[in-house]
């Protein structure tokens, strides 16, 4: 803990730090110290840490003065009647914010803040003296000038103001109340010049002043060099203006005041500029802070995260959290919870900020659950939930005396460890034993949910809830004969209960046969039942004793019955049914204690008159624990915190692998169509048609693509395409240039929409055809190695109209004479060439960047008449291997293969085959 001593200076006015409007609804409040009769502040304490630690004063001198923020706001709003005490008058206060034109201040609350305090002043008279208080929300213009402006026509609305937000006009805005006689309370001003009373006598501070608190903490970690950054907004860039003022005049080197907007490019810049600055250690972010939504100091954040700013060569401090109280401790802050990066980039953060209550309300909460409150359930109106445990056939006949005996003795079971039977169900042709619901399944649902975990003290209560369920059972005379963990519940209070008895009593007395379960059913019967023809019918009260025995293996080892050995149902109940290889599960002392081993294998001995009945089991469980109880409450209220923890952490991941779902979606759809297309659509919005001045278009095609087509399996052609698609996808990552379409072997790319970068389109698309034509020179298809693939190219320059087409399957087209002709410049093209239009030559000669070109004969293009082409060969610097051009005969075509390449290659196809066919 560090504490910064503040100097004292006099006041004439009472002085008090209010709680921020922005935190109206906050469940953790702040507190402050104050000095005898509220004259000065003498101590501010701060933790510091790399992340955010809000502080809590404890100096005992000021312990009658330690108010909560709605006392402070009230008695604020008191102080406002000092100069102007009147029996019986109404004063108004006028609260000053940018509560309309800035989003971060629109979502307060202060109308709603300040009705309750004026209603808690008029309904005390120990605070109202007889005067009456009323209140204005009066709105602060994001604009300074307009600000100060408006203020000048405040003068007669109000007899005292809370603010202004904006730094900016504070000196002034202070001059006008002292002309007006208006008391003016501010938080955000940052002139420690306006402190002098006599200059300034009905201005008072909130809050401490902040340039005071940057200076003593500078002062502390030994840093003087600072550099400050704001948004755009007015009110930061003036309180980024002030607070270098100030900090200059305390001798602090400020080496550079900077502003930035929201844009990835302008941060990027605003930060390399300070990464310049020589000694610099501190960077004071003047602008909203992530807590409350700032998205300008998240994008700095994580850029300066990616240029390694963030790796403690740089101390970042936001300035706005010095002027309100945050929660702190067990409060998660979403913004960092999803956003990995941000959490890493959040280390270099230090925050400090006004002080906090010492409990957040999760504390609250477990607190408030410790005492004892008492939170009562309503019941459904449609009933209550019940459990039916049906018998297996469907003619049963009328209720039997047998069965109805049983109902009787069964209905008078009345304990907290037995689930209360209610009756039966006996209609659409069904029987079933009606018990209570428990919300928490079964005990052995409990065991295999992994999401709840269970310490030695909670499973202990488990059990011990069985123990005096089956006590209270066989006090009574009455065998469960088929006790195991799935016959035994857990309601909402995470009692257990033992349900399922009289079962088989029942099947008995209405002649109802029983299906044999399979082999996994009797891994909780004693050996000496299992000997019995029918194991079913057959239960004891040692019986009991020993399914006891098994169920605590489980609850212990949090495992099914003799999961320790690899052995099947069948072979398990072999075992037991024949010793003398005497088959028990193992437990070591890591899962219980000794004296619980100990008792496991009394309960399940081989001789059952030497295991003890349940009177002695309550006995010896009892001092299993030496001496300490099993307290129910305790271990529920740690299973809770344990539960709270382990659904946040489930939460945290669920939420996790959203995101990355998300983000798998938003790739697929921006590979589909352009990120601004994608991110309008996703919206709702409309896409308009866009007109571009100038673009450039590529199209390419196989030469010969029917051919192969022909020579070719579908499926083979499908791969040839993939394969080159994917090389040429490959290459587009390395240029500004967008894929528009493939349409069989065709190849559509354009650069300069949707995102414009003047004239360097041209020299994008002709940087990404030389990629090609080299990658193309050495690609080989699967099924035909030998046979090259040609590719023809067409390069062409113009203007082109941009839009999406379509609801179902959208899709981004291109119109306009532009995307003509570049067609008819591949059409018209040759094998292994790049055939380029004028309109690009000239681009690509004014941009200087050596390429190389050749012209060639005038071309006629199909709807364009004759014109001037050319052959792009190159470029200065450009040194992959380009394909070497086929020389073609005169009329010889150019949009196949040649009969001699196909006469080739029939012949190595039908080679292959007759050697296939020759091998055995």
């Amino acid at each position: 803990m560090l504490q910064i001593e503040l100097l004292q200076t006099p006041l004439k006015e009472l002085r008090l730090i209010i709680k921020n409007i922005f935190q109206l609804n906050a469940l953790d409040y702040h507190r402050i110290a104050m000095s005898n009769h509220f004259s000065c502040f003498s101590v501010f304490t701060l933790k510091l840490s790399n992340h955010p630690i809000w502080t809590d004063t404890k100096n005992q001198r000021f312990a009658s003065y330690l108010l909560s923020p709605f006392q402070l706001f009230c008695t604020i709003l008191l102080s406002l009647t000092l100069p102007h005490s009147v029996q019986c008058a109404t004063y108004k206060v006028g609260i000053i914010g940018p509560w309309r034109c800035d989003p971060i201040f629109a979502k307060a609350l202060p109308n709603a803040a300040a009705k309750l305090a004026i209603d808690r002043i008029n309904k005390d008279s120990s605070l109202s003296l007889g005067n009456h208080f009323d209140y204005v929300i009066l709105n602060e213009d994001c604009h300074t000038s307009k600000a100060l402006a408006a203020f000048l026509d405040y003068s007669e609305l109000a007899s005292g103001f809370i603010g202004p937000t904006n730094p900016g006009y504070c000196d002034a805005a202070s001059l006008l109340g002292k002309n007006w006689n208006r008391i003016i309370f501010s938080w955000a001003c940052i002139n420690y010049e306006m402190d002098d009373t006599l200059n300034y006598p009905t201005f008072m501070r909130t809050l401490p002043s902040p340039t005071r608190v940057l200076f003593t903490v500078m002062k502390y970690f030994r840093w003087a060099h600072v550099a400050i950054i704001s948004s755009m907004e007015d009110i930061w860039v003036d309180t980024a203006v002030k607070v270098a003022s100030a900090l200059r005049k305390q001798g602090l080197p400020v080496g550079a005041v900077l502003s930035m907007d929201n844009e990835p490019e302008s941060v990027r810049s605003t930060l390399k500029k300070i990464k310049t600055i020589d000694k610099l250690r501190m960077i004071i972010m003047c602008m909203h802070s992530i807590f409350i939504g700032g998205e300008v100091q998240k994008h700095l954040l994580e850029v300066a995260h990616d240029l390694q700013m963030t790796d403690g060569s740089y101390v970042f401090i936001p300035y706005d959290t010095l002027l309100y109280s945050l929660p702190y401790q067990n409060t998660p802050y979403p913004v960092l919870v999803n956003n990995s990066k941000l959490q890493k980039a959040y280390d270099s953060v230090l925050t400090i900020t006004v002080d906090s209550a010492k409990m957040s309300f999760h504390q609250a909460f477990q607190e408030h659950v410790q005492s004892r409150e008492i939170i009562t359930h309503l019941k459904p109106h449609q009933g209550d939930w019940v459990w039916l445990k049906k018998f297996p056939y469907e003619e049963y006949g009328n209720i039997k005396p047998g069965a109805s005996a049983m109902f009787e003795m069964m209905k008078d079971f009345r304990h907290e460890n037995i689930n209360v039977f209610l009756g039966f169900f006996f209609d659409c042709g069904m029987l079933a034993i009606v018990t209570e619901f428990c919300t928490r399944g079964s005990l052995l649902d409990l065991l295999r949910n992994e999401d709840v975990k269970l310490d030695w003290m909670f499973k202990s209560s488990l059990l011990l809830d069985l123990i005096k369920g089956m006590r209270y059972l066989h006090h009574r005379e009455y065998v469960h004969g088929n006790l195991k963990s799935r016959n035994c519940v857990v309601d909402g209070r995470f009692v257990l209960k033992v349900t399922d008895y009289g079962y088989i009593e029942v099947a008995k007395a209405q002649n109802i046969p029983l299906m044999e379960p399979p082999a996994e059913e009797f891994l909780w019967t004693a050996p000496e039942i299992l000997r019995k023809p029918n194991p079913l019918m057959n239960g004891t009260f040692k019986g009991d004793i020993y399914s006891f025995a098994i169920i605590m293996q489980e609850v212990v080892i949090r495992g099914p019955p003799y999961c320790m050995f690899d052995l099947s149902a069948e072979e398990i109940i072999e075992n037991v049914k024949k010793p003398p290889t005497l088959l028990r599960p193992i437990i070591t002392q890591d899962h219980a204690p000794m004296e619980c081993i100990q008792l496991m294998r009394q309960c399940w001995n081989e001789i059952p008159e030497r295991r003890p009945s349940f009177d002695e089991v309550f006995d010896n469980f009892r001092n299993i624990n030496k001496g300490r109880k099993t307290n129910i409450i305790d271990s529920m209220l740690r299973m809770l915190e344990q539960y709270s923890s382990n659904l946040e952490d489930l939460i945290r991941e669920r939420t996790e692998e959203l995101e990355i779902e998300k983000q798998k979606t938003e790739k697929l759809l921006t590979q589909m169509l352009p990120p601004s297309v994608s991110e309008s659509l996703k919206t709702g919005c409309t896409v308009e048609p866009e007109y571009f001045d100038q673009v450039t278009l590529y199209f390419s095609d196989i030469v010969g693509f029917t051919t192969i087509s022909a020579m070719s399996e579908p499926i083979e052609v499908v791969d040839l395409l993939n394969d080159l698609y994917t090389l040429f996808d490959a290459v587009l990552e390395n240029h500004d240039v967008y894929k528009v379409e493939t349409i069989g072997d065709a190849y559509m790319v354009v650069s300069g929409l949707p995102t414009r970068n003047g004239n360097r389109h041209a020299a994008e698309i002709a940087n990404m055809s030389l990629d090609i034509l080299s990658a193309v020179g050495t690609f080989k298809m699967r099924h035909m190695p030998d046979v090259p693939v040609r590719i023809r190219i067409g390069l062409h320059s113009g203007p082109s109209v941009a839009g999406v087409v379509g609801l179902t399957m959208p899709r981004y087209c291109l119109f306009g004479d532009t995307v003509t002709t570049a067609s008819r410049m591949e059409s018209t093209g040759q094998p292994y060439r790049i055939h380029v239009n004028h309109t690009t030559v000239k681009i690509l000669i004014s941009l200087n960047e050596g390429y190389k070109l050749e012209p060639r004969e005038r071309t006629e293009l199909m709807g364009q008449g004759f014109e001037q082409t050319y052959w792009l060969v190159g470029k200065e610097g450009f040194t992959k291997p380009l394909p070497k051009p086929p020389e073609l005969k005169p009329g010889q075509s150019t949009h196949g293969l040649q009969m001699e390449e196909m006469a080739r290659y029939k012949q190595l196809k039908a080679q292959k085959q007759q050697k296939a066919s020759i091998q055995p």
